[in-house]
């Protein structure tokens, strides 16, 4: 099996938002192929963050239902809860990395899945976070 890569909301919501061709095919590309290999991963929070974000925020939203049908497909991947150890952790996280606390905990969520690495066009792409490098998909040849 290859190796885990854990999916930053950002990279989910692009899959949906039609004002960024390129990177709505790349996000979809992506999201298949993790999701064939079985090599994807991300949090409760994505999820949370995902579903608010593609009905409320872009140009385009999806409607409540479409957006849930898509929050119940992403959920075949491995889902990291939060839970009080999680929160500390991300807490840490944001005081090592000077990083927003919602960052830190998708980084303590990684940590905790054993991702190789956190796919997201946010955090800084090259850094490692609590030992999880960040891959930005949507620059360059991956």
């Amino acid at each position: 099996m290859s190796a885990k890569v854990f999916f930053d909301t950002n990279v989910l919501v692009y899959a949906y938002d039609r004002g960024n061709p390129a990177k709505q095919s790349a996000a979809q590309r992506l999201i298949e192929q993790n999701l064939l290999a079985e090599t994807g991963c991300l949090s409760a929070q994505v999820l949370s963050e995902f579903y608010v974000t593609v009905t409320r925020k872009l140009p385009v939203p999806l409607t409540p239902a479409a957006a849930a049908a898509v929050v119940h497909l992403f959920s075949r991947m491995p889902v990291t809860e939060i839970d009080v150890s999680l929160v500390h952790r991300a807490m840490e996280a944001q005081r090592r990395h000077a990083i927003s606390y919602w960052d830190a905990l998708i980084v303590a969520a990684a940590e905790r899945a054993g991702c190789a690495a956190i796919l997201s066009e946010d955090l800084a792409a090259g850094h490692a976070y609590l030992g999880v490098p960040v891959l930005n998909p949507f620059s360059g040849p991956r």
